[in-house]
């Protein structure tokens, strides 16, 4: 059965088109993606991200335990503050990126993808044999809000949080009366901020940001927006950018690696190896240079040889470009401004390789 979130009859009674994602109905447009898209560019909009997972870590060992899990350093969180990260296997491959808060001393907050929580609260049972923690899965407890675009922080402070977070921290704040946690990140590569609400009070603030925003020009953004910002911004999807046979270095991840982590974690011999030497693929980002546009799962060639796949790619709303991110062998000639083609039914188009991200972010991630 296909999952709702507390939100759908908001995005129904609202005209959404609804698509099935990660097992969730959940929103791909309401007006049009383009226009949806500009609006977070230029504006700000409302995102419901109520289908990712929200995991709480708890006690003694938390912290040596979500060091075996992720390639960073979770002992460099101090309360509050929050980090990108991988959950890695034993091969260093990427069960899972993360976003995980230090909410208080031996106490985390994990947010999942989707289509991971399963997978992901699988593997942390499996690695926590020897430990002294509490796993606990609240993803069925709370509603999660994306408020994204130039005028997102305007809009928060103006209705009393005079205060935001810094970048990548969390805090306790209060919105309409209702106790929240607003989380200084996003998915866009533009300014906002994460709200995560108890499900029971996600409609009622839903209606009075969509009510409060209108000044700012905030409009419902749906999964459709969502991708092609993301995208713009070069950050990885899982399941089209990141997956278990894909390490943090191939995803062009080695940033978000502790080089001073002295902890073993799953894959580490892995990752350090190829930190040193690289791995068997690389990821890069593609402009196309014609009409053509690359989709995931397309060929990409060089001198008549495949040489990878594309990942992720579409039309670019601010570029006006076809964009793509994709893996290909890690050869020394092809650099950015160097030419290769991608297979677009059975026809080989030319795509130039280009610096990512492919537009300017305005947040500092």
């Amino acid at each position: 059965m296909t999952k709702q979130t507390f939100l759908h009859d908001k995005h129904i009674a609202l005209g959404a088109r609804m698509v099935d994602f990660a097992g969730w109905n959940m929103p791909v447009q309401y007006s049009s993606i383009i226009d949806e898209h500009k609006t977070v560019r230029e504006a700000a909009g409302i995102f419901d991200v109520s289908h990712m997972g929200e995991i709480i870590v708890k006690g003694e060992d938390s912290l040596p335990f979500l060091n075996k899990l992720v390639p960073q350093d979770i002992a460099k969180l101090v309360d509050k503050k929050a980090v990108y990260c991988q959950m890695t296997n034993k091969n260093g491959g990427i069960i899972d990126d993360l976003i995980i808060y230090k909410l208080e001393e031996q106490k985390y907050l994990v947010i999942a993808n989707a289509s991971r929580i399963d997978d992901d609260l699988n593997w942390m049972v499996r690695n926590k044999i020897g430990f002294d923690v509490t796993i606990v899965n609240e993803s069925h407890n709370f509603s999660l809000l994306a408020v994204q675009g130039p005028k997102a922080c305007d809009l928060i402070r103006s209705l009393g949080v005079n205060v935001l977070p810094e970048f990548f921290m969390i805090k306790r704040e209060e919105l309409f009366y209702i106790n929240v946690w607003i989380s200084r990140t996003g998915y866009t590569g533009e300014d906002g901020v994460e709200i995560l609400v108890r499900n029971e009070f996600s409609e009622y603030l839903w209606d009075k940001l969509l009510e409060a925003g209108k000044s700012f020009g905030i409009k419902p953004i749906g999964l459709g927006a969502r991708d092609t910002l993301r995208l713009e911004a070069s950050l990885h999807l899982y399941g089209n950018d990141l997956d278990e046979d894909t390490t943090p270095v191939e995803a062009g991840l080695s940033w978000s690696v502790s080089k001073t982590k002295t902890e073993d974690y799953n894959g580490k011999s892995v990752i350090e190896e190829q930190l040193k030497n690289g791995g068997r693929k690389k990821l890069i980002g593609l402009k196309m240079l014609d009409k053509g546009i690359a989709r995931h799962g397309y060929d990409v060639y060089y001198e008549n040889e495949k040489i990878g796949v594309i990942t992720s790619g579409g039309i670019s709303p601010c570029r006006g470009d076809n964009i793509a991110l994709a893996y290909i062998k890690p050869l020394d000639n092809l650099t950015v401004g160097s030419t290769i083609q991608v297979m677009i039914r059975e026809k080989l188009h030319n795509a130039e390789i280009v610096k990512r991200p492919f537009v300017t972010k305005h947040n500092k991630v």
